[in-house]
């Protein structure tokens, strides 16, 4: 099942129905979705990286192929699909580039393999340009006509939308918002390519796990220290647990990761000036749904307050994401979904 979707019948759906594919390390993530958004189907399956894209989209076919059988509708009802991967690409030729956790992916024509197996248009999308257009479309930036999504994990992704059209770039590298510049001091953190200064080398999982282990290492009171010695990994989820539970330090780290997001999200409002700027990702500190969620986002809304010009920071909504892991293959759908109907139009003209 999805993870926070609800699916609906094909009798409740409006037609036609659009599919998206989200290709991970580990899975591909696949959901049929009808116009207006609704998950009518969702799939499953694992990408088996060492045998490549042709074989994954070989199987991605058959899945749709299951799909449409189970529903009882005729595949040309399918008008389209949206296909998002990780990594560098060049968009416009349908190329994945140098995918770092698909290294049997490299340099390979994926937009046009998939069209060929499923027969129908392909848009081609970053895995973090997908989410959030999928929060854009029906999650929480729906009420905009611009929106910012940063995506906390391992790394600190993004994806910008204006006016129902994702920010690609010129060289297929537009939205990185994790690698807008904070720090330009010249001992400022790296990011692993070695770049400096980057939101990612102070806002990501990986910088929370650094800089808790140097506060550690140079005499830091904490409750992680008996973890970590009764043989745990650091991690953020621990740290999370531990601030929650009162530990000044993880406490301290956490708000201070708050903060270097606020003054992130300011450059960009400043830039696009969008409507929303919208926090997913798997580290949220527990969201809307604990007190240390909601004191990180409020720490995050006091550093935008101070930082911004004054109409932006007044509104200009910043909050949490709604789709979780669904955002990446609805938002897919989702590109799929306002190419299909933006050729229409031209064809109408």
């Amino acid at each position: 099942m999805s993870e926070v979707t609800e699916t609906i019948t094909v009798e409740q759906a409006k037609r036609p129905f659009f599919l998206g594919v989200d290709v991970g390390g580990t899975n591909i993530k696949i959901g049929l979705v009808d116009d207006n958004g609704s998950m009518i189907v969702y799939r499953s399956i694992p990408t088996e990286e060492p045998k490549g894209p042709a074989d994954a989209f070989v199987r991605v076919k058959h899945v749709l192929a299951e799909i449409v059988s189970t529903l009882g509708i005729n595949q040309d009802e399918v008008k389209a699909a949206g296909l998002a991967t990780p990594g560098t690409m060049d968009i416009p030729a349908g190329m994945l580039l140098e995918p770092h956790n698909l290294p049997h992916w490299y340099n390979f024509p994926v937009k046009q393999t998939l069209e060929d197996q499923l027969g129908i248009p392909v848009t081609f999308v970053n895995d973090a340009n997908a989410a959030a257009f999928g929060e854009y479309w029906i999650g929480s930036g729906r009420e905009f006509c611009s929106m910012v999504l940063l995506t906390i994990g391992t790394g600190v992704g993004g994806g910008i939308i204006v006016n129902d059209v994702l920010v690609d770039g010129e060289h297929s590298h537009g939205s990185e918002c994790g690698h807008i510049i904070i720090d330009m001091n010249d001992d400022a953190r790296e990011i692993p390519t070695g770049q400096k200064g980057h939101l990612e080398a102070y806002a990501s999982g990986t910088a929370i796990i650094k800089r808790t282990a140097e506060a550690l290492e140079v005499g830091r009171q904490s409750s992680l220290s008996a973890r970590i010695e009764a043989g745990e990994s650091l991690s953020p989820l621990m740290v999370s647990q531990e601030a929650d539970q009162g530990d000044e330090l993880s406490l301290e780290i956490v708000l201070e990761t708050a903060r270097y997001l606020g003054i992130g999200i300011v450059s960009l409002m400043h830039t696009i000036d969008p409507g929303a700027v919208v926090l997913g990702g798997a580290i949220d500190f527990g969201g809307h749904d604990t007190s240390l969620g909601c004191r990180f986002l409020g720490r995050i809304k006091e550093e935008v307050q101070k930082r911004a010009f004054p109409v932006p920071a007044e509104k200009t909504v910043v909050d949490f994401a709604r789709l979780g892991g669904d955002a990446g293959y609805l938002g897919a759908a989702g590109t799929a979904r306002a190419q299909f109907h933006r050729d229409s139009q031209k064809r109408a003209q």
